[in-house]
């Protein structure tokens, strides 16, 4: 098989809430995520996909979820529903545990946590497109949580934007696999420009000679 190839300089890793909440046992998300998470060892992969990121000397970037603090929302007009459930249940809650990186996700010196998105976008309301524009990045691989929510918004928005785009699948997870199936197979080969395994972009970016994209040379 041919990989695709990516050129360093324009490349990053988006990692996308890696947080305790979401992806480790006792989590206030996990419950609903393990299942799939654990089928398609999401977990593990993201540490692989992160790993050779760094091994390639990609740059890499956080987009962060808001973490919840007392008072949130309550003098907005309008809450979406999916805010309205993160405040109902305190995801993320600011200053605990569940509130953190997951130790294995923990960023290095050099790499970038974006500001906190409030919704489901990486990209809206936040400064990741200044960040990313300001260290040249024009192509991005994303990883992370949750596939139908955060990871197909960010996707489209980084689309939006003119970022060229490349999802590492099973290193995404979802409540269940009709949704995993509808933000992978339906949604997301409309904005991104490669849908990838772990193996297949671990291999890509283990290449010495990195060279530009090519979305064609994913079979």
């Amino acid at each position: 098989m041919t990989y695709p190839s990516y050129d360093k300089n324009v490349t990053a890793l988006l990692v996308v809430d890696p947080y305790n909440d979401f992806i480790s046992e006792g989590g206030k998300i996990w419950p609903r995520i393990k299942v799939v998470a654990e089928a398609n060892n999401c977990v593990p992969h993201m540490q692989q996909v992160l790993c050779a990121a760094r091994e390639a000397k990609l740059r890499v970037f956080y987009a962060m979820h808001h973490r919840y603090r007392a008072g949130d929302y309550a003098s907005w007009k309008y809450v979406a529903p999916v805010q309205r459930a993160a405040w109902r249940n305190k995801s993320f809650e600011f200053g605990t545990w569940g509130g953190e990186f997951r130790a294995e996700f923990v960023p290095e010196p050099g790499e970038i946590v974006a500001s906190e998105h409030w919704c489901s976008s990486g990209f809206a309301n936040t400064d990741l497109d200044l960040q990313l524009k300001r260290h040249g990045i024009q192509r991005l691989i994303v990883i992370g949580l949750i596939a139908h929510t955060c990871i197909e918004a960010t996707v489209r928005f980084a689309a939006e934007l003119g970022y060229d785009v490349t999802v590492v699948k099973d290193a995404v997870a979802d409540f269940s696999d009709e949704m995993m199936h509808a933000a992978l197979e339906i949604n997301m080969p409309n904005y991104a420009s490669a849908i990838v395994t772990t193996k297949e972009i671990v291999e890509a970016l283990s290449i010495d000679s990195l060279a530009v994209f090519d979305p064609a040379g994913v079979d």
